[in-house]
């Protein structure tokens, strides 16, 4: 199972002291080989968080990247061999936050190509809105999103999918278990040989009823990461 922590735009050198629960809790967690743990800080916390969980076994990600493969003059901007010379194993691509500002399908794609040439592991991000989820075509959304985003990539061994219904992030919301059921099982049959995930509003609440879906291979966490005790209350009672 993965339990992958999005920091978002959270967290400065002092934010690291958290993780010393968590590696104590991990490396005592009868059940740890079960589970994978990576960590998707700001950019700015790459370097500094992969030297902190340098003798652990959880690794670190990044949270978005630029589609250029080489240097360029793109203000503001990080590739994926930047990432990955500061220690990134992986990139989260797609969020919906990103979609929402203009990131469309295409520049997904081209992200997605460059990261896997700097051997980056991907977490493919997928969703509708409440808007498209009313009028019944997710299931349309979501096809259109993982042929667009992922066109012309064959070795699909390195990318993760993340589902994350728009409407439940932040919100406190989440799927129906059956309806969550079924688009996980909608995702898995085009997708036989990526993971698949859930997320969206993921907390220690909620946990014990997500899990028990069929085909849920983990979680994208998103602010109940950022808390080193709702995050360890997470993965601790998906295996009780």
């Amino acid at each position: 199972m993965y339990f992958i922590a999005n920091w978002k735009m959270f967290g400065g050198l002092n934010s690291l002291n958290s993780l010393h629960k968590v590696i104590k809790f991990f490396k005592t967690f009868k059940k740890n080989r079960f589970a994978k743990i990576i960590y998707c800080p700001p950019s700015t916390l790459i370097r500094p968080m992969t030297k902190k969980l340098k003798l652990t076994s959880i690794e670190v990600g990044a949270q978005n990247c630029h589609e250029q493969e080489s240097y360029g003059a793109f203000t503001g901007s990080i590739n994926p061999s930047m990432l990955k010379s500061v220690g990134a194993k992986y990139v989260i691509i797609g969020h919906s936050e990103n979609r929402a500002a203009g990131e469309t399908n295409k520049i997904i794609n081209l992200k997605i190509k460059t990261a896997l040439k700097s051997n980056l592991s991907i977490i493919f991000c997928i969703g509708e809105t409440l808007n498209e989820k009313r009028k019944k075509i997710t299931k349309k959304i979501l096809t259109k999103q993982i042929q667009l985003g992922l066109s012309k990539i064959r070795d699909k061994k390195k990318i993760i999918i993340a589902y994350e219904p728009v409407w439940s992030i932040g919100t406190g919301l989440i799927p129906k278990s059956n309806e969550l059921s079924e688009i996980i099982n909608f995702i898995k049959k085009k997708n036989r040989n990526s993971k698949i995930l859930y997320g969206g509003s993921v907390n220690s609440k909620n946990i014990s009823e997500l899990k028990s879906i069929n085909n849920i291979d983990g979680f994208l966490i998103g602010g109940a990461s950022q808390d080193p005790k709702k995050f360890i209350d997470i993965i601790k009672k998906t295996y009780n």
